[in-house]
């Protein structure tokens, strides 16, 4: 990955993007993608479009730009603020952390507490629901709290990235700003093989609470073709119950989804564009649903076709998700020929 894309990517990350509130991200998303797209518009909750113009079919590439997080909740007397989670958050992983608070007037610091374990009875040890737990920021009572921060205040983890061994990164929100750096990605590389169809890249909005923001864009563009890029799990890290193993590996390559909404001659299609492309891919079996933006786009407007590509990433919704960077360069490589491919494919079930 060059400078300038990891750049990029390391921006997205940097960023908090807590569900609602994905503002700063979108705009960072949007300097991008201005540099290369024909047009790049928004909508009033924040979805972003970025279009490459060209004739039939149109295809869009899209991700989410959110994440999950907290909302303040409610302050106690004492002045520790009481939680909500927005999405997904996972109470396992919440105690003992530094996080930060996004009030109006700055982020405010703070963290989960937890007692100390020479104070806790090992015989009721416990894992608290999220709305029992509370931040400390190092107020004194309700009154000093409330003049820092509100209810509906949101709250995220303080951000690590930090890189690993063999080219494999770690931060928190991964799920899914690595999402939209492929689709703007594939955009870009798209655009550099000039292709017939109409090309877009979408950063939704709102997906870890609902899949709000696919549901917008998805009637709004009734593509003919959605690809949804997102994390999936790899299952190849200890702790993974038998149950769940999917055979999906780190470092494996990108994930094409088979079932559920994913449309037969999508997959067939990119499929093929990663045979001819010498681009390694896995696959998953999606048999309810996808979990992705697919889930709402595919019906958003009568029938529209949709995949769901994955990129394999461990611990998802821990403030330590980690990736490889092939499989995410992997991705943009996959998206962007499946777009300038389109042209060549008809996506609809032949009987």
């Amino acid at each position: 990955m060059d400078g300038p894309r990891r750049a990029f990517l390391d921006d997205l990350l940097a960023t908090d993007t807590p569900s609602g509130f994905e503002g700063p991200g979108q705009r960072r998303w949007v300097e991008y993608v201005e540099g290369f797209a024909d047009e790049v518009r928004t909508d009033a909750y924040g979805n972003a479009v970025a279009v490459l113009e060209g004739g039939e079919p149109s295809i869009a590439l899209g991700g989410h730009g959110d994440e999950i997080g907290f909302l303040v909740r409610d302050v106690d007397d004492d002045g520790m603020l009481r939680l909500v989670p927005v999405g997904g958050a996972d109470r396992t992983v919440s105690k003992g952390q530094h996080v930060l608070v996004h009030a109006a007037d700055g982020p405010i610091r703070g963290v989960v507490g937890q007692a100390a374990i020479h104070l806790r009875d090992p015989t009721k040890d416990e894992l608290e629901d999220i709305d029992r737990l509370h931040v400390d920021i190092g107020a004194d009572d309700a009154a000093d709290a409330e003049a820092l921060v509100e209810r509906g205040d949101p709250i995220t983890f303080v951000q690590h990235v930090a890189e690993l061994q063999h080219d494999r990164l770690t931060a928190r929100g991964l799920d899914n700003r690595i999402g939209i750096w492929a689709a703007a990605e594939g955009l870009r590389r798209a655009a550099e093989q000039d292709p017939v169809a109409t090309v877009y890249a979408v950063s939704t909005v709102q997906e870890e609470v609902g899949l709000q923001g696919a549901k917008m864009v998805g009637f709004d563009l009734a593509p003919d073709l959605y690809v949804a890029i997102d994390v999936t799990h790899a299952t190849d890290a200890p702790g993974t119950p038998p149950g769940a193993t999917s055979g999906i590996t780190l470092g494996g390559g990108p994930v094409i989804a088979r079932g559920g909404a994913n449309h037969p001659a999508a997959v067939q299609a990119a499929r093929e564009v990663a045979a001819a492309a010498g681009i390694d891919v896995q696959l998953e079996a999606t048999g309810t649903r996808t979990g992705t933006d697919a889930d709402a786009v595919f019906t958003a407007r009568g029938a529209i076709p949709s995949l769901n590509v994955g990129v394999p990433n461990r611990y998802m919704h821990t403030p330590v998700e980690v990736l490889d960077l092939g499989d995410l360069d992997a991705t943009a490589d996959l998206v962007a020929g499946l777009a300038a491919a389109a042209h060549d494919y008809r996506f609809s079930v032949e009987f």
